[in-house]
C-alpha cells in the first residue's frame, strides 16, 4: 500500500552523515524544526502535528528512524518494529540510564544541515515516546536551541523509572547552554502514563530547575487512543480542544520564539 501518500506535500530525500543514511521528509519555509517520530514509526498523526508546525511558519524535517513512513500506528506490523527497536537495533539505547542512543549523532548532523539551509536563530526538535529524550541529548549541537521531550519513555524498565537517556556530559552541556544562552526545554506527559513516570520528570526538574517547563496533563483530558492509558500527548491522544490542544499550541509557540520564526 502507498502509506506515504499522507506525506505527499513533503519533499523526500536521503541524508547520510557518513555513518548512517536515513530518509527525511521536508515541508515549509522558515527556521528548521525536526520532528522525531514515536513508535511504531512516522504514522499519520505525527505527520499531522508536523503539518501544523509548518503552517506556523517553520520548515519541518521528518526523519524516518524505523518503521514504514505513513503506515498507521494501529497496523499489526508495528509490534515487530517495537520489538526490533527495543531489543535488536544497536543504534538505540532502550534499557540503560545515563546514556543516549547512538542515532542521536545522526540527528545532530541533521540539525547542523537544517540550520545551514534554513537560517534563523537555531533549530528546534521534538522527540516522542521511544525518541522522547533525543532532543535533550541533541543539545551538544550548537545549532539546537529548542528541545521538546514529549512523553520521553527511555530508558525502559522499573529500575530506570527516574532515569533519562542522556549522558552526564550531555546533561552538563545542556545546563551550561541553558544558562549562558538563556534557553530552556519543555517536557510533556500524562500523569498516569506508566511509561513516563513522575520520577523521571522529577529528575529533569532537579537537574534543570526552572529551565525545564513541565506540562503534566490529567489522563481524562486525552483523546482515546490505541493504548489503554493516555500516552501520546501531541499525536494519538491529542484532543482538538482542552488541555492537550493548549499543550500543542505551547510547543509550537516555543519553537517559533526560540528559532525566530
Amino acid at each position: 500500500m502507498a502509506y506515504d501518500a499522507v506525506l505527499s506535500a513533503y519533499e523526500k530525500s536521503e541524508f547520510d552523515d557518513g555513518r548512517w543514511t536515513r530518509t527525511v521528509y521536508r515541508r515549509g519555509s522558515g527556521p528548521a524544526v525536526i520532528v522525531i517520530h514515536e513508535m511504531p514509526g512516522l504514522h499519520p498523526a505525527v505527520v499531522a502535528f508536523a503539518d501544523r508546525v509548518a503552517e506556523a511558519g517553520m520548515t519541518v524535517f521528518l526523519p524516518v528512524l524505523f518503521g514504514v513512513a505513513g503506515r498507521p500506528a494501529s497496523h499489526p506490523a508495528g509490534m515487530l518494529t517495537m520489538v526490533s527497536g527495543m531489543c535488536v537495533r544497536w543504534e538505540f539505547n532502550a534499557w540503560r540510564s545515563g546514556r543516549s542512543s547512538p542515532i542521536v549523532d545522526w540527528l545532530r548532523a541533521l540539525a547542523r544541515k537544517a540550520h545551514a539551509e534554513c537560517g534563523g536563530k537555531g533549530v528546534g526538535a521534538v522527540g516522542m515516546c521511544f525518541t522522547g529524550g533525543f532532543a535533550l541529548a541533541m543539545m551538544t549541537e550548537p545549532a539546537m536551541v529548542a528541545p521538546v521531550l514529549s512523553q520521553p519513555s527511555l530508558p525502559l524498565g522499573k529500575k530506570n523509572a527516574a532515569g533519562v537517556d542522556a549522558s552526564p556530559a550531555e546533561i552538563a552541556c545542556a545546563k551550561r547552554r541553558f544558562e549562558e544562552e538563556d534557553l530552556s526545554m519543555i517536557g510533556l506527559r500524562f500523569k498516569g502514563d506508566p511509561f513516563v513516570t513522575a520520577a523521571r520528570f522529577e529528575t529533569l526538574k532537579r537537574e534543570f530547575g526552572d529551565r525545564f517547563e513541565a506540562i503534566e496533563l490529567e489522563d481524562d483530558t486525552a483523546k482515546p487512543g490505541p493504548l489503554k492509558h493516555a500516552h501520546s500527548v501531541l499525536t494519538l491522544n491529542l484532543a482538538e480542544t482542552g488541555p492537550t490542544k493548549a499543550a500543542e499550541q505551547r510547543v509550537i509557540a516555543f519553537f517559533k520564539e526560540r528559532t525566530g520564526a
